[in-house]
């Protein structure tokens, strides 16, 4: 069932749904599963899964050369997708990336996910490597979310990449795609980005789901100038709880998100981690509680593969 098919049938009420990371190359889909266990009482519709794209790791070799190696960490979203629709009957929702994808590429993927009866994809341009400063699209890829909205609907329509193709098959995919209360940074200002953000909604996305925020404040800005600008589709707020302190400094450094003052002092002065993760489940358990009152109509977890805080918080509002 597609992610707007969820939310109507609702009908108002909150769902609550969270977001996994592959496993790490070498190890088997049980750690999947035994993340995602103790979440399934809170009936999550639909669970998203990431997408890692090749790096590179460069080698001296015993001559003085340099051998560059693509690597891949985290592989196997469409495999593990499969896996989450077949052993718990929800749907799995694939990150779709530009990056590290030629154009032929996605159509071959996403007709991979169309014959496993996949309804719904994530599409997003996805980070620079590592060795590189900023975001370099593959030869013949996308250099933009808009561009691969663009592709997938075209497939929604059955126009593919072989125009000589006959009595093609329409897939039906419903298209999230992601966006940044706090502008992404490499937006000159939250307006510029919003006027992005609208355009992929034009090349055919159904759903927004954001980046993690912790000040709501900021999120109810952001969705007032999303609907000024005449973007009238579901906004999905992302949530991540706190856990360490160490992620004061993590957090806003790797996802170029602030952090409300309030927050961070609490943090400063918690004795040990253990307080921390509380803070952190205490803070985004009122946050959610707001987010329902205001009615959004999904609240969507970040969990970074560990299930425990994010349990902690579905059991005081789901």
């Amino acid at each position: 069932m597609k992610v707007t098919e969820h939310i109507e049938k609702a009908n108002g009420k909150p769902l609550f749904s969270f977001e996994i990371l592959p496993p790490l190359k070498g190890q088997n889909i049980q750690s999947i599963f035994d993340g995602i266990d103790p979440l399934m009482e809170f009936k999550p519709p639909f669970i998203d899964v990431t997408y890692h794209r090749e790096e590179y790791d460069f080698k001296e070799l015993p001559n003085g050369y340099i051998e560059k190696k693509v690597v891949k960490k985290r592989p196997g979203t469409v495999g593990i997708c499969a896996g989450i629709q077949n052993k718990y009957g929800v749907d799995a929702i694939p990150h779709v990336l530009c990056g590290g994808f030629t154009k032929e590429d996605t159509e071959n993927l996403l007709i991979d996910l169309d014959f496993l009866g996949i309804d719904n994809v994530v599409a997003l341009r996805g980070d620079a490597v590592k060795s590189e400063i900023y975001f370099k699209p593959e030869k013949d890829g996308h250099s933009y979310a808009s561009e691969l909205v663009t592709q997938i609907n075209n497939l929604n329509n059955g126009v593919y990449l072989d125009e000589d193709l006959q009595n093609s098959t329409c897939t039906n995919f419903c298209i999230g795609v992601g966006a940044y209360p706090e502008k992404h940074m490499e937006a000159p200002s939250l307006d510029s980005d919003i006027h992005f953000l609208k355009q992929k909604i034009k090349n055919g996305a159904h759903y927004i789901v954001t980046q993690m925020f912790f000040d709501n404040k900021r999120f109810f800005d952001f969705v007032l100038k999303c609907n000024a600008a005449g973007i009238n589709v579901p906004i999905i707020p992302g949530l991540k709880p706190i856990a360490t302190k160490k992620q004061l400094n993590l957090i806003p450094h790797r996802f170029k998100v602030d952090l409300p003052d309030d927050l961070i002092m609490e943090i400063v002065r918690a004795k040990d981690n253990d307080s921390v993760k509380q803070i952190g489940i205490e803070w985004c358990v009122q946050q959610s509680k707001e987010l329902i009152e205001a009615g959004f109509p999904v609240l969507h977890y970040y969990s970074m593969g560990k299930s425990d805080n994010i349990k902690a918080i579905a059991e005081q509002l789901f």
